[in-house]
This record gives structure tokens, sequence and C-alpha cells, in this order.
């Protein structure tokens, strides 16, 4: 029996990418371009401490009060605070850090539906990408924490690839804490029900994060993380 054919022949796949323009390969340039840019400027920051979260929570909501406080206390504690430089939690933790004098970072996306990076970021720390690889890069390699509130897709996409990259020792142990144990409580029971019931991760996969409600007990987990250990970019990718 012949497998069935869902194209006619001229509608069949082969050859039908190039275009002869060349536009993937000058497109290279352009993301070169951006990694410069953004090592260059993040160097220059210092060590710093990623916040996480839905561009969705508004001031009032539990959530984006709670990250408003634990940038202020990161701040306290000496790091900068990098976000995605958008509304919401984004918005909180710089914000935060805004309020008491820290380094307020903004790693800002373009997307048809959002317009800049939130008013508490630092102009002189204000970074606007094209491509998510690249920003997602910034973060990794120039955070030395990431403490994450509530989120969606976006949320979930950071925190899976820095536990990957984390387990797969592409880059160093780095402090990974998540805020909201109502929020985040069935996850991480998939996680240890499935996950590591099936054997399709290793029991001492689960302790690369810590769950907690309380903000200051997420910023102590990171800065006795580094009590002794150096502080320093990560190697990624």
């Amino acid at each position: 029996m012949s497998a069935p054919e869902y194209f006619k022949e001229s509608e069949k796949p082969s050859d039908q990418f190039d275009d002869g323009s060349n536009k993937d390969l000058w497109s290279i340039f352009k993301i070169m371009g951006e990694f410069v840019d953004g090592y260059d400027k993040l160097l220059k920051v210092g060590p710093c401490v990623s916040v996480y979260g839905s561009a969705r929570l508004k001031p009032g909501n539990k959530y984006y009060d709670m990250a408003v406080k634990t940038a202020e206390l990161i701040s306290e504690n000496g790091f900068g605070v990098i976000t995605g430089g958008g509304p919401g939690i984004m918005e909180a933790g710089n914000r935060g850090a805004k309020n008491m004098g820290g380094k307020s970072v903004g790693l800002g996306i373009e997307l048809p539906f959002e317009q800049g990076v939130n008013e508490y970021v630092h102009p002189q720390y204000e970074i606007n990408f094209k491509y998510f690889f690249v920003r997602k890069v910034m973060f990794v390699k120039y955070a030395q924490g990431f403490i994450v509130f509530p989120g969606g897709f976006g949320t979930l996409d950071e925190l899976f690839e820095t536990l990957t990259l984390i387990q797969t020792q592409k880059i160093k142990r780095i402090p990974i804490v998540l805020v909201g144990t109502e929020y985040w409580g069935g996850l991480v029971d998939w996680i240890q029900n499935r996950l590591v019931d099936d054997g399709l991760i290793n029991e001492a996969d689960v302790d690369l994060f810590l769950l907690t409600d309380d903000y200051e007990e997420a910023v102590k987990h990171v800065c006795d993380f580094y009590k002794k250990r150096k502080l320093e970019p990560n190697f990624s990718y």
C-alpha cells in the first residue's frame, strides 16, 4: 500500500525556502548587533537579580505589591534588578529598585501589543531587543539569581529554560525562587509526581528551586547562596 500524497506536484515543499534574497544571512548581522550591545551595557551594570512574572498584574494585586517589596530588598542588599521592562510584575520590580535608588534594568522586547519600557527603568539601563532568544541570553548571563512570580507562557519559558541550562551544566547553578505556593504548588506537585516518579528527571532536580510565600526568604535565599560563591557573569549557550 503506497503512502498517501497530500500535495500536488507543483505544491510540494522542496526548494521553496530559497527566494534568492539571502535575507536570512543578512539577519545574522542584526543578531550580532543585539548581542554586542547587550553584552557591552550589562557587563557595566554589575551583579543583578532577575524578577520575572506576568505583565498583566496591576498595582494592588498581592503579587505586584510583593514584587515591589522584593526588589526594594534586593536593592538594599547591593544587587541591581533586571526585568523584561514591561508592565505588571516587571514594572513592580523596576519600581522597587528605583524606590531604593538601586540599578533598575529593563530588557525590552519589540511586541505589537506593548509600547516601550515602563517608567521605572533607568534610561542608562534600558536595552531593547527584537529577538527573544538574544534577550533570554542576557537574562541568564548577567543575572545572579531569579525570583519568579506568577506568570504565563513567557514566565514559564524563561523559568524552564534556566532550569534546563543548570540541569545540563551549560551554566553554573544559580538560585531560583518561585514566589506563591497557591500559584506554583500544582506545578511543583506535577514535577514531583510525574517527572520524578516517572524517571524523566532526577529527584535532585527538584532542589534546583525554592518555593515560598515569603519575599524576605526569597531574597535571603539569593544572598545566602553568594556568601561562599563568587559573583560573576554566567556562561550561557
